[in-house]
């Protein structure tokens, strides 16, 4: 059994990722597992781009194949924010409903409020393969957060065709349509044909 690194430290990240790569015959390892603590400075312009930086390092440091993910809410009346930049959105030092009550201050009076999630997987290899996949899941921001489940944006965030907020659907449900979960499906087909291909 192949063992893969976790790039991201997010627990909220670590448990999406492991129930959604539960389906492959992979032995998942934190950060921790390895013993790295390191952070690694995000300088892509993309999320491609930062997936990549973070998920090279950790392979690098490892010796592992390492995959990581770099997503986050693109609010068109904002011109793109958060993007990038969701996780320090209004100050690093913010809690995840301070950020959302932020978002919502930028947002008042604003009647256009659609938005999507973005992730980008990547997963690094130490023979300097690189696998990647995208999935976005197109909504609108709420003006008031609603529900306590999920983390980051999802209270402020109403998936499109949905009357809850991303933080009021249940795990399996948030999985199905949500931005990660659609780039990690994609993904698993991409890791499986490269395992095949290599023998791995």
């Amino acid at each position: 059994m192949i063992s893969f690194v976790l790039a991201t430290a997010n627990s909220g990240k670590i448990t999406e990722m492991r129930k959604l790569l539960s389906g492959l015959d992979i032995k998942i390892l934190t950060r921790d597992d390895v013993g790295i603590s390191f952070d690694v400075e995000e300088t892509g312009t993309t999320f491609l781009e930062n997936a990549a930086i973070k998920a090279q390092a950790i392979s690098v440091a490892s010796s592992l194949p390492a995959i990581a993910d770099d997503s986050g809410l693109v609010v068109d009346s904002l011109n793109g924010e958060p993007g990038l930049y969701s996780s320090s959105y209004g100050g690093v030092k913010l809690t995840n409903h301070e950020r959302c009550i932020y978002l919502l201050s930028k947002m008042k009076n604003m009647e256009h409020r659609t938005a999507k999630f973005v992730c980008t997987i990547v997963c690094a290899f130490p023979s300097g393969d690189i696998l990647s996949a995208t999935g976005q899941c197109n909504g609108t921001i709420l003006t008031k957060p609603q529900g306590t489940c999920g983390f980051g944006y999802d209270p402020v965030f109403r998936p499109e065709g949905m009357e809850k907020s991303m933080a009021e659907l249940t795990v399996k449900e948030k999985n199905n349509i949500s931005h990660r979960g659609i780039a990690l499906r994609e993904f698993m087909k991409i890791l499986k044909d490269y395992c095949t291909e290599k023998s791995l």
